[in-house]
């Protein structure tokens, strides 16, 4: 628009002095006065659209949430904490006694640290430390405004970072969704600071071989092949390839929308929302589904420390998630003596639908007792008389 601006303050100069025949067209004053009112109006235009571009927009590309996006959300009463990383301030929650056991809780797709709300007083009630960080581009933590920017290898580095600068010693993992697969290349990669690993509903997809170098190329395959979905067709057939190629193609990801029907009420799936703004805010939520199988190769070198475990491991999967079911078999056939149990009655987001009974879990398997698979009580409303 400025060189649009430019261009025509241009012609009327050069008409002005070299072109006195167009004088009889229009007068001096009526071309300034035009000018002018045009000048008037571009400048409105890319005002708003600067001050659109520059909102919370802390370094150029890097957009960090206003902080009253997060006021008053339900059951949430946790103070936050900030770690600078590289270039990305990283929220986390650190929450029970300093100096106990720390137990490391990272959240998955298209959440952030609220969803373990339910969980923590529990897990603090026993006496443990609970520190949960938020993933870049998701919570508080900072977002890069271009999908290129995100990777499997970032989220990595980032939490491998966050557990050094915390130096967490003799410590929990728990991860769920992204925060498995994220979570685990942690432990992988630093094992003497975990005692012991969690996991529900997620995977650590890998490959090695021809397989290895072609199989997220293939991946990626299909889901070019698979195109477009939208919601509706969504929810007819909730299964993993559909969830990235909806989130990959979809304009706009309704986080409101996708939490609702996959786990929470209203006023949680509006907690949910809150770290999004605008769609400006959601590259990562939208792009990290399409990375999940991107490092394949890297992974098998992880299972190799999975493969020689010789700790607690605890799969908690639940019995009515369409996305990871059957995940749990590859950790049996891969980690010696892992321990399976499984949450009857609750679906993708276990966190949401039976917060409370993982907790529980949680610190039964944490104490070294028995643990036992579960099922979820689900309310029944009251019909009315």
């Amino acid at each position: 628009m400025i060189v649009a601006l430019g261009l025509e303050w241009g012609v009327y100069i050069f008409y002005t002095q070299f072109d006195t025949r167009n004088q009889t067209i229009y007068s001096t004053r009526d071309k300034v006065t035009r000018m002018l009112r045009k000048f008037l109006v571009l400048s409105l235009l890319c005002g708003f659209s600067l001050a659109e571009l520059n909102a919370d927009e802390i370094v150029p590309g890097i957009l960090r949430t206003p902080d009253d996006r997060f006021d008053n959300l339900k059951d949430f009463p946790y103070k936050p904490n900030y770690m600078q990383i590289g270039d990305y301030r990283v929220h986390y929650l650190d929450e029970g006694p300093e100096d106990a056991d720390p137990i490391l809780l990272i959240h998955g797709e298209p959440t952030w640290s609220y969803l373990f709300r339910k969980m923590i007083p529990i897990l603090t009630a026993a006496g443990h430390r609970v520190i949960a960080p938020d993933l870049i581009g998701f919570g508080r933590s900072d977002k890069p405004v271009n999908e290129a920017d995100y990777s499997y290898q970032l989220q990595v580095d980032v939490m491998v970072e966050l557990t050094h600068r915390l130096d967490l010693q003799d410590a929990t993992f728990f991860g769920q969704d992204w925060g498995g697969l994220v979570g685990l290349r942690v432990v992988a990669a630093e094992p003497g600071r975990f005692a012991r690993v969690i996991v529900s509903n997620t995977g650590l997809p890998a490959a090695s071989g021809i397989q290895g170098w072609i199989g997220y190329s293939l991946f990626k395959l299909a889901v070019w092949w698979e195109g477009a979905i939208t919601m509706e067709e969504l929810r007819a057939n909730l299964t993993f390839p559909r969830w990235v190629a909806y989130s990959y193609h979809v304009e706009d990801l309704p986080l409101h929308e996708l939490m609702s029907f996959m786990g929470g009420d209203d006023g949680v799936a509006a907690a949910y929302q809150a770290p999004f703004p605008d769609k400006r805010y959601k590259a990562g939520a939208q792009i990290m589904p399409y990375l999940v199988p991107s490092q394949l190769r890297v992974n098998e070198e992880a299972w190799n420390v999975f493969e020689a475990w010789d700790k607690p491991f605890l799969l908690a999967f639940t019995d009515s998630d369409p996305i990871t079911r059957g995940g749990e078999q590859a950790f049996l056939d891969r980690v010696p003596g892992a321990t399976n149990v499984t949450i009857h009655g609750a679906g993708h987001f276990v966190q949401e639908d039976a917060g409370p009974e993982l907790a529980r879990m949680m610190n039964v398997f944490i104490a070294g007792e028995e643990v036992i698979s579960v099922t979820v009580e689900k309310e029944v409303a009251e019909e009315s008389p």
